[in-house]
């Protein structure tokens, strides 16, 4: 019986992964379950919807049949979960079973909220649950005494007026969150008096904590306020080269959602390849040029294909266009010699390019791995400077396939508060497969080139990195976020998302 905590799945706890990862069985409510939770699990484990039956029978009979099961139970199981019913049929029909706590949202919660329970002087907390209705409130009236309510979704007026009736102050500081720990949790701090009305239209679950401590909100909210805050962001970048660039999204409070544009394959004639990984191992060249992540795996596959590794660059210098690149090769085993400080670019990188020297570089020879598409600025450049370069095409690069429907309708139509063009071709790709994001949707470039394309297909671009780094993408795009929600609280604006500027789009209070 794991609990797998109140909706953020970095909550779930070492113990909880560990017993995923070991089970043929999960029984869960596939609703509540993130999917980063069941991405514990082997490819083969059966997940069962609780839905599609009674729990525990549906447990005892794969435990008699001699299966590792995982109950998953949203929060803590023993804190509003079903520990005591479930735990106990589970004893009555002869099954050992084992808990496995998880954060529980009472403690949770509040937590994402930047409200503490306890303080230096609110040293007493009360835990109500008002799902039945049927509650003595005259039992919380003490004034020092911080209230954690469950279960008032639907009847927060009705609590207010009981607790005020029982004694508690109109003014008590109170609030509510909604969705907790997720990028969808919102937060109205109020009073007693006025709770119900600043709350009305909430969704559920929702929590209500009563008491002084709801004071402390103002210092210590910090997850409602990251400066991308519950921002839905598309990135059109290929899974792999998305993953770090989402990991950096997420950490500013985003969801980004990864559309492929392209998809990467290999060359129509391999052969090309084959000859040039030949001369790199026995020397015909002196450099070696990447120009992107892709090449760099290209070259790599290539190399398990032969049995090489990272060593057979011994005596090369490498290039690496940017840090990106850089760091790819890094990963290979190979330390670049070559990455531009100024522009990462391809013209960046001819700008610090030694020209040949006869007597210094015996081999003038220079092997630059690319895509089918790429432009010959880099041949251009170092030809000038006295090389001789090999294009080699390591891969090639085409359109991928339209993403689905509603991805779709939500570019189109404004469902995405933000859009992160890296290139380009995810511009034109983009458009091509999925359409024009909408006239809200904030368009954030990786460099003039990419910013100029946007432009020449209609779109408004908001954000531009000062250097054409993924990362200073995000950070342009974070910092961005972050004077647009100043702003909005200067001027007493309600916080919205840019997908809530457009017509019909539910606003945030």
């Amino acid at each position: 019986m794991v609990g797998m905590g109140p909706g953020d799945p970095g909550l779930l706890t070492l113990r909880a992964a560990t017993d995923l990862e070991r089970a043929d069985m999960v029984i869960v409510d596939r609703a509540r379950c993130p999917a980063e939770v069941l991405s514990h699990c082997r490819p083969d484990v059966e997940i069962v919807d609780e839905a599609e039956g009674d729990p525990v029978r549906l447990a005892v009979r794969a435990a008699k049949n001699g299966r590792r099961v995982v109950r998953l139970m949203s929060g803590d199981p023993g804190t509003g979960g079903g520990l005591a019913a479930e735990g106990a049929a589970l004893a009555k029909a002869g099954v050992p079973f084992e808990v496995v706590p998880g954060v529980s949202s009472i403690t949770g919660v509040p937590g994402y909220a930047g409200i503490p329970l306890t303080d230096a002087k609110n040293r007493e907390i009360r835990i109500v649950d008002a799902s039945d209705g049927d509650v003595d409130w005259e039992r919380f009236a003490a004034p020092d005494t911080t209230l954690v309510i469950t279960g008032a979704e639907n009847a927060v007026a009705e609590v207010c007026k009981s607790l005020i009736a029982a004694g508690r102050p109109d003014s008590t500081p109170a609030a509510m969150t909604c969705l907790g720990t997720t990028t969808e949790q919102e937060t109205v701090v109020s009073t007693l008096k006025r709770l119900a009305s600043a709350a009305k239209g909430m969704e559920a679950p929702a929590l209500i904590i009563v008491g002084d401590v709801v004071g402390w909100r103002d210092k210590l909210s910090w997850f409602e306020t990251k400066p991308l805050f519950g921002w839905r962001v598309l990135v059109p970048r290929t899974k792999e080269q998305a993953a770090s660039l989402s990991e950096q999204l997420r950490g500013y409070g985003a969801v980004p959602e990864e559309v492929p544009t392209i998809s990467v394959e290999p060359p129509r004639t391999p052969q090309q390849m084959d000859r040039a990984v030949k001369g790199l191992v026995t020397g015909r060249y002196a450099w070696v040029v990447f120009t992107s992540t892709n090449a760099v795996r290209a070259i790599r596959e290539k190399f398990v294909e032969y049995g090489l590794d990272a060593r057979a660059f011994a005596g090369l210098k490498v290039a690496a266009v940017g840090e990106q690149t850089a760091a790819a090769l890094v990963e290979f085993g190979v330390q670049p010699d070559l990455v531009p400080q100024g522009e990462q670019s391809g013209e960046g990188l001819v700008r610090e390019w030694p020209p040949h020297d006869e007597d210094l570089d015996p081999i003038n020879r220079v092997l630059l791995p690319r895509a089918d598409i790429a432009t010959d600025v880099v041949i251009a450049g170092l030809t000038d400077l006295g090389w001789e370069c090999d294009d080699v095409t390591a891969y090639r690069t085409v359109r991928a396939a339209p993403p689905p429907a509603p991805i779709r309708e939500a570019i189109k139509g404004g469902g995405f508060d933000a859009v992160m063009f890296t290139s380009s071709s995810t511009v034109k790709n983009l458009i091509g497969i999925a359409g024009k994001p909408h006239n809200v949707t904030v368009i954030a470039a990786i460099g003039p080139q990419t910013a100029k394309t946007a432009q020449e297909y209609g779109l408004r671009v908001d954000v531009m990195a000062e250097k054409p780094s993924v990362s200073v993408l995000a950070a342009a795009l974070a910092e961005y976020g972050a004077k647009r929600r100043a702003a909005q609280i200067e001027a007493g604006d309600p916080l919205r998302k840019p997908s809530q500027m457009r017509r019909g789009a539910r606003r945030r209070r």
